[in-house]
């Protein structure tokens, strides 16, 4: 089979373009859990804020905002089953346009860049709680400034997610659904306990019902309300005080997010997803909070305002040293989900801001990777920037962080909702409709929809009145962003119109295929396939060029473009292959013809780039992947990782060898999946001596492989049995030794 690397009739090189992302699929548990690391985690800091704002009835209200969830969550599978991907960014910007795409937008980000603080400062709160109530119970008179400590403790997560996010280390669904089982774990301490100590010692007091009597607005929580005649208005504090527990609410955003990769069948799994999210969400929110109102008196519960959860741990039941014992696991739990959510935070950011990047509305400047991670490293350094400077402005506060976070969320759903509301009208192919939908002269209108969309815009214009701090400074910043959005498209555009073109790059014919197959690529199953990233580390791809005989083997030469922001199918070539990719596979075609052999191009997305890899290998068919390594990681290390995304392919899964080549060090050789052992040849004379000493007895039918499985059998059984550390002294003495590295002494 005869192909070539360039266009017969046009003399451009051809690549070949992949269209569907490649996704490692999750079941809906991971999803869920992924969702309630930002969800969840309100339950440490809403209850105290809403009630800093609108008194002790505020409870109440925290629980009526996660039903009203159970809404806004129909909203979201709604958009995610028109195939909508992306979030708010794409159904605003399908329904309503670019313009108000861009605005919806710039309040999302406003949204993401105040998730991180307000979730770093609260672990900090817990944290720094805890340590001072912990010094008290030891009579000791060290104690830590608790919002100074609560900000040291934000900007510390916020530093080092950012650096996990530069390198282009995620969390792992199997992590988060792990803290999220812990979490349920204290839930349920606390839904067993909080009854048991009413049935001792009774509630301290029942929070008030929520009626305009009992709604106690600050002067700070009224804002430019106060004074007017709406302050006299029932149904006005109500939306006033709905809007202030709104904040319990940020998430879902984080639902359609990651939808692109919940596992078939999609829709089902959504579902399910989402109803786990909301009735969690109730119980761990909604209920805790009521149970604090109940249990904690109400002469000190302003003590533990910005850290309810903590507070709640001290006044159960029981002795004083057991409570601190459970007021310390409350902590651990909290400081991990809420550094989830961080994470959660600069994730969601980056990616919202890749996907407006792949529609031309950022400057490519934005969009150049990491030279040695491939990460948009200049897009993860503005939000930490903006998220640092976040954090020094409240001081620790998490009462100002509250406000400003709520504005930001009812504003991304709000614009969210409405945006799916236009679609209801323009498009008919939604898998799942919002419940209550009427059918008048044959026309069908979506009460339901559009009441939970009213309901969202009093809210968020009640926000705006509210919130001064946080609206004066969520419409700069919004402003700010969309200027920035705006300015970017028209030099985009403008670049567009001109074709300016970076000088000395290959010109390239684009061929887009929705799937990767042997067919659509041209080359032979065996093929050798050369992952590339940077265009500055070719030396695999040069030391492959050299020593493949292409009457044996084709050359692919493949580079994933990590599509952060979108889960997509069905993306555009420009969003995939830009700038970066045409100089890349410029050098990539320089040096194949220097060698004088011919390559095939491929681009393929991927949210994970070893999971895209592999999966593209085995659509191949190819029989070897060679990749390079960057400096300061090691080759094992990173053949670690693809043999752990190989083992994740759905069987059965085709052999494949791996070779990684770094300059200056030996080719490191892994296959991957089950093969033969390449044993030393001590090892072998080791096996032949046993067989000739027990064959005496056992006679001629012993053959050497009985020798190795009744050793590989004995061996499994000895690892989970009382001899497992010797074992593993054993196998750590065998490793170093054959490395040549020093054994520990205790090893010895």
């Amino acid at each position: 089979m005869e192909h070539n690397q360039t266009n017969s009739s046009s003399g451009t090189a051809r690549v070949v373009v992949a269209t569907t992302v490649a996704l490692s699929f999750i079941s809906f548990w991971q999803g869920a859990a992924i969702v309630l690391s930002d969800l969840a985690s309100s339950a440490f800091y809403a209850g105290g804020i809403a009630e800093q704002a609108i008194g002790k009835s505020a409870p109440w209200f925290i629980l009526a905002v996660m039903l009203f969830s159970f809404a806004v969550r129909s909203v979201y599978m709604e958009g995610c089953s028109m195939f909508v991907r992306g979030g708010v960014y794409v159904v605003v910007r399908d329904s309503m346009g670019p313009f108000m795409a861009r605005l919806s937008v710039s309040a999302l980000i406003f949204d993401f860049i105040l998730t991180g603080p307000i979730s770093g400062v609260t672990a900090g709160q817990y944290l720094g709680n805890f340590l001072n109530e912990t010094a008290e119970y030891m009579h000791s008179s060290l104690r830590v400034p608790p919002n100074m400590f609560a900000a040291a403790v934000g900007l510390l997560a916020t530093a080092y997610f950012w650096r996990s996010n530069i390198k282009g280390i995620h969390e792992s669904s199997e992590q988060a659904l792990r803290i999220m089982q812990i979490t349920t774990v204290m839930l349920v301490i606390f839904l067993i306990w909080c009854p048991l100590t009413m049935i001792v010692r009774g509630p301290a007091q029942i929070p008030p019902p929520p009626t305009f009597a009992n709604m106690h607005f600050s002067d700070d929580s009224l804002g430019w309300f106060k004074g007017t005649f709406w302050v006299q208005m029932p149904i006005a504090l109500t939306v006033m005080a709905f809007g202030h527990s709104l904040l319990s609410m940020s998430g879902f955003e984080t639902l359609a997010q990651v939808y692109r990769e919940i596992a078939y069948p999609k829709l089902k799994n959504l579902k399910l997803t989402a109803n786990t999210v909301c009735i969690y969400a109730v119980v761990c929110t909604g209920v805790l909070t009521v149970f604090a109102g109940m249990i904690i008196p109400d002469s000190v519960r302003g003590q533990y305002a910005q850290n309810l959860l903590g507070g709640l741990a001290m006044y159960l039941v029981g002795p004083t040293f057991l409570k601190l014992i459970f007021h310390a696991f409350v902590v651990t739990v909290g400081v991990l989900i809420l550094s989830g959510a961080v994470n959660t935070s600069l994730i969601g950011a980056n990616g919202i801001l890749n996907r407006i990047a792949e529609d031309r509305v950022l400057v490519e400047w934005f969009r150049k990777p990491h030279s040695k991670f491939g990460t948009t490293y200049r897009l993860i350094n503005s939000i930490t920037l903006l998220q640092v400077a976040t954090i020094l402005f409240s001081r620790g506060d998490l009462y100002i962080l509250g406000e400003a976070y709520a504005f930001g969320v009812v504003w991304s759903f709000f614009l969210n909702s409405l945006g799916v509301v236009v679609l209801r009208f323009k498009r008919h192919d939604q898998e799942y409709k919002h419940p209550g939908n009427i059918v008048i002269a044959g026309k069908e209108i979506p009460v339901g929809l559009i009441t939970t969309t009213a309901v969202l815009f009093l809210v968020a214009i009640a926000n705006l009145g509210t919130k001064k701090v946080a609206t004066i400074y969520g419409i700069a910043f919004t402003l700010l962003l969309f200027a920035v959005f705006t300015i970017s498209e028209h030099i985009n555009n403008k670049k567009a119109g001109v074709g300016e073109e970076k000088q000395g790059l290959e010109a390239f014919n684009l061929d887009a295929q929705a799937e990767i197959t042997e067919e659509s690529v041209q080359a032979r199953p065996g093929c050798v396939m050369v992952a590339v990233r940077d265009y500055t580390q070719l030396t695999h791809l040069e030391s492959t060029l050299r020593k493949t005989n292409l009457r044996r083997h084709d050359i692919v030469v493949v580079t994933v473009r990590v599509i952060t922001g979108t889960g997509g199918y069905d993306l555009r070539n420009e969003q995939i292959f830009n700038t970066y990719e045409r100089e890349l596979f410029t050098r990539v075609v320089a040096m194949a013809e220097k060698e004088g052999k011919t390559v095939d191009l491929l681009v393929v997305p991927g949210i994970q780039p070893y999971d895209a890899l592999v999966q593209t290998a085995a659509r191949l068919k190819a029989s070897r992947l060679v990749t390079g390594v960057s400096p300061g990681v090691e080759s094992n290390d990173l053949a670690m990782k693809i043999g752990q995304a190989w083992e994740r392919l759905p069987e059965p899964r085709q052999p494949l060898s791996l070779e990684a080549i770094a300059p200056g060090r030996p080719s490191t050789y892994v296959n991957l999946g089950p093969h033969p052992p390449r044993l030393w040849p001590e090892d072998v004379e080791r096996v032949h001596e046993l067989w000739l000493e027990m064959s005496g007895q056992l006679g001629s039918h012993l053959h050497h492989r009985d020798i190795v499985s009744v050793a590989l059998r004995r061996l499994k059984q000895e690892i989970h049995s009382e001899r497992r550390d010797e074992v593993f002294l054993d196998l750590d003495y065998e490793m170093h030794s054959v490395h040549g590295v020093e054994v520990p002494e205790e090893n010895r």
